[in-house]
């Protein structure tokens, strides 16, 4: 029973942690000036903590209205309900919310990894 909920779960977290990174570098935006407009929203954090959110330890979901205030974005596009950075509407399919395809990482032939459709490639970790 819970298996399924935990997978779910776990796919879920994995598209939070990889849309907070892409949507960053859609807006060309460095760790450092996302922090900066987080403690405009009162959130004091620091870049190793963002670049924590980003490779999935410790997303605080309590922080998710502003993580995506910060990136110009919804809580519903973060959480991989809809694919427009601004919908706040879950994307439908009979009726229902269409869940969102969890993002798996691959290695391309040159050893870069490759995210997803919307996530840059980043260099491979040794």
């Amino acid at each position: 029973m819970f298996e399924d909920s935990d997978a779910v779960a776990v796919d879920r977290h994995l598209i939070v942690t990889h849309r907070l990174r892409a949507r960053r570098l859609q807006l060309g935006l460095t760790q450092k000036q996302v922090v900066t407009r987080l403690a405009r929203r009162g959130i004091r954090t620091t870049n190793k903590t963002l670049s924590s959110f980003e490779h999935g330890a410790g997303v605080d979901v309590v922080r998710l209205p502003e993580l995506a205030a910060a990136l110009d974005c919804t809580v519903t596009y973060l959480l991989g309900l809809t694919e427009t950075p601004t919908s706040w509407i879950p994307d439908l399919a009979d009726g229902f919310a269409k869940p969102a395809d969890p993002v798996r990482e691959r290695r391309a032939t040159d050893g870069r990894w490759i995210l997803g459709p919307d996530v840059p490639s980043r260099p491979t970790r040794r």
